[in-house]
């Protein structure tokens, strides 16, 4: 007996001790489980478990499930992070980024680096053996942030805003953890759904007709959320390529695809962004490139009287691609002028308000979108000013229809038994596999509130004009563009090379980053509203910085023309006339005291140089940086400058490019063209009848077709 007693006292102390490892497991943070569940053996609820031990759980769990007795992975055994170590750096790595984005501004702007320096830090071999958290972050601070431009700096004012925000951050980080890949609403019901109801909610708060939003009820419109406005342009120019050639193959049945699609002219302005232009070129239709007026806008009879040309020369138009906002200095083409003209032609207008759009959601800002009704598609892109960070490009079309039959590939792998109850986002867009990004959409709007975005944009709009303000009252400067957003074009009076090296000189400071715009042929200097906290205070900070650079820039010139003068070329002139002094009697002498001047001269010279040389090292230590003279350079926001610097390139890839390069010098060159000659070899000629009474578009900038 009292041996049975003591082997049951034994069995007692084992199962306390194993109930005690269990509660001492489940109260780890090592446990994957993030709310309620039952502890087996304990026979309480999982409610009134919690409440008296505050034992984490997991809902939805199958209770037969051994996860309290799972130990948690060894740090020491498992490449990687454990759980352990994930709660604990995920929560270092969150206080980084807190600490990083309240002391960003004692870091420079952009980057004093070369090109490949990262070539000789990081070894040229992965490491075979798993590294530490901690050796990685401390890498990352020394070999990383050294190179990292700062859009979040308080006196980033290049490009556009990266929004940003705590909530989009915190979303992102949800979106990354589920890592789910939302293609069709069977991959992730959620995923299809929210963003359905986001742009639903975005459509609205913006002020765009019911025609284009998701939910409207027997509506043909819907969204979607791409990746970036390019992706955008291109998606929508396919969209209209694919119904006009529909068309056409009906009308010409009999007729190669490829002589139909070598017909298809697109259009856009000057100042549109890039991405139309490589939308085209790799959508294999020409595209016209038009004149904009004194603000910079497309008009709609500049596009009226482009249309009718290219129609006499046999061309197709069927694709129009305007602005509200453009990247060069925020003008805003006249939709109400060229929706008309798009209707009365049967042409797919797409309207880009990569930046602006955002700014909608006030309506003060809604009358410079009339003419929407006429639109076909529409962008915007609030992973630029609407506090979300990279990637989120909202785009609506008015026949969702016309856009999905462009793209649709249905094999059976992808297929499910709800497709016709539900929208399957692979359908709208170039690639399949897709990110949960309506859940930052979502989190920014419930945690602000419109009433929140509306006070953020308008704050950003008073900074700026509170900008323009500054530069307009001092005399060494001029404003270029019509200022309503953000975006302030300035410049100093003077010369483009003034400005280049203003800007130059501002960026190579380190204290302040812009990059440059060509407008009107002239090169001005861009200055955007960016951080999301920005003051008063960094909007005078920045005038200080911009106006001292300015002070330097007018002394040095001054300096320079003193220094720089042809004063080498006059020795020369004088040197290359004192021997060839006529032979005298005291040539020799006069020959010594010719040299000995001469002498004289480039030595004096010479000391001058050697101070120019001393000056321009000590500017190069300043402009070491290659992003620098990169970013100060005036092709960044005018890729056709650099089109027609290489155009003898372009002419040896291309017969028909270098036609319509012709055709493109002739219209220029005339205002009003006469007929076109049916002569051999005139290409060139002139393309109208005299008699024709037609106001001829202004000065084309560029006519690119497929090579």
């Amino acid at each position: 007996m009292v041996y049975g007693l003591g082997e049951a006292l034994k069995n007692l102390n084992s199962y306390c001790q194993e109930r005690t490892t269990r509660i001492r497991n489940s109260l780890s943070p090592s446990r994957p489980s993030m709310s309620e569940t039952t502890i087996p053996g304990t026979g309480g609820s999982s409610s009134s478990s919690r409440a008296s031990t505050a034992i984490p759980s997991t809902p939805n769990m199958d209770p037969t499930t051994p996860t309290v007795d799972d130990p948690a992975p060894n740090a020491n055994n498992v490449p990687g992070m454990s759980r352990d170590e994930f709660r604990q750096y995920g929560k270092e790595t969150v206080d980084y980024i807190v600490d990083y984005l309240e002391n960003i501004q004692k870091r420079r702007v952009v980057p004093a680096i070369e090109p490949g320096y990262l070539k000789d830090l990081i070894p040229s071999e992965a490491p075979n053996a798993p590294e530490s958290f901690e050796s990685v972050m401390e890498d990352f601070e020394k070999l990383i942030m050294p190179g990292i431009t700062h859009w979040q700096h308080p006196r980033f004012h290049a490009y556009f805003p990266a929004g940003n925000s705590f909530p989009s951050i915190i979303a992102d980080m949800l979106s990354d953890a589920i890592g789910c890949v939302g293609f069709s609403w069977a991959a992730c019901p959620a995923m299809t759904e929210l963003e359905l109801i986001m742009l639903d909610w975005f459509g609205k708060m913006i002020g765009l007709p019911a025609e284009f939003l998701p939910l409207t009820e027997n509506g043909k419109g819907g969204g979607v959320i791409q990746s970036s406005a390019s992706e955008c342009n291109f998606v929508t120019l396919l969209a209209a390529r694919f119904e006009i050639m529909k068309e056409l193959r009906q009308r010409f049945p009999f007729v190669e695809e490829g002589l139909l699609l070598s017909k298809l002219i697109a259009y856009c302005s000057k100042e549109a962004h890039s991405s139309v232009e490589k939308a085209c070129m790799i959508g294999m239709v020409k595209l016209r490139i038009l004149e904009t007026d004194s603000k910079f806008r497309l008009r709609g009879e500049t596009l009226r009287n482009a249309i009718q040309e290219d129609r006499n020369l046999g061309l197709i138009p069927f694709f129009v691609s305007t602005t509200l906002g453009t990247t060069s200095c925020c003008s805003f083409d006249v939709l109400s002028e060229i929706g008309p003209i798009c209707k009365e032609n049967e042409l797919w207008l797409h309207v880009d308000a990569a930046y602006s759009g955002s700014a909608f959601i006030c309506p003060e800002f809604r009358p410079l979108m009339n003419g929407i009704e006429y639109a076909m598609s529409f962008n915007t892109n609030p992973n630029k000013w609407l506090l979300i960070n990279f990637d989120c490009s909202t785009m609506w079309v008015r026949d969702r229809f016309k856009l999905t039959q462009a793209l649709v590939v249905d094999p059976l792998y992808l297929q499910h038994s709800w497709m016709d109850k539900s929208i399957d986002y692979r359908h709208w867009g170039i690639p399949l596999s897709r990110r949960f990004r309506s859940l930052k959409l979502w989190f920014v709007i419930r945690m602000y509130g419109i009433d929140g975005l509306q006070k953020y944009i308008r704050e950003h709009v008073r900074l700026a004009k509170k900008m323009e303000a500054m530069l307009r009252g001092d005399a060494k400067f001029e404003i270029v563009n019509e200022v309503i957003m953000g975006l302030v074009c300035f410049r100093m009076k003077g010369d483009d090379e003034t400005n280049q090296t203003l800007l130059t000189r501002l960026n190579a400071s380190g204290r302040i980053h812009m990059v440059p715009a060509s407008l009107g042929d002239r090169f001005v200097i861009r200055f955007c509203v960016c951080a999301e906290n920005a003051t008063d205070k960094d909007i005078e900070v920045a005038y200080e910085i911009i106006s001292q650079a300015a002070q330097h820039v007018l002394h040095d010139s001054v300096k320079a023309v003193i220094a720089e003068e042809d004063e080498e070329a006059v020795a020369l002139e004088e040197m290359v006339a004192d021997l060839n002094i006529q032979e005298t009697p005291d040539k020799g002498l006069a020959r010594q005291n010719s040299a000995d001047a001469v002498g004289q001269r480039l030595e004096r010279q010479l000391s001058k140089e050697e101070i120019l040389a001393q000056k321009q090292h000590e500017s190069l230590a300043k402009k070491r940086s290659f992003l620098v003279r990169m970013v100060s350079d005036p092709k960044c926001y005018n890729p056709k400058i650099v089109r027609h610097l290489n155009m003898a390139n372009h002419r040896k890839m291309s017969q028909d490019l270098y036609r319509d390069r012709t055709l493109m010098q002739t219209i220029s060159h005339s205002q009003r063209p006469n007929r076109l000659s049916q002569s051999p070899g005139s290409a060139g000629s002139a393309f109208f009848d005299d008699d024709e009474d037609r106001v001829v578009a202004d000065v084309q900038t560029g006519l690119q077709t497929p090579i």
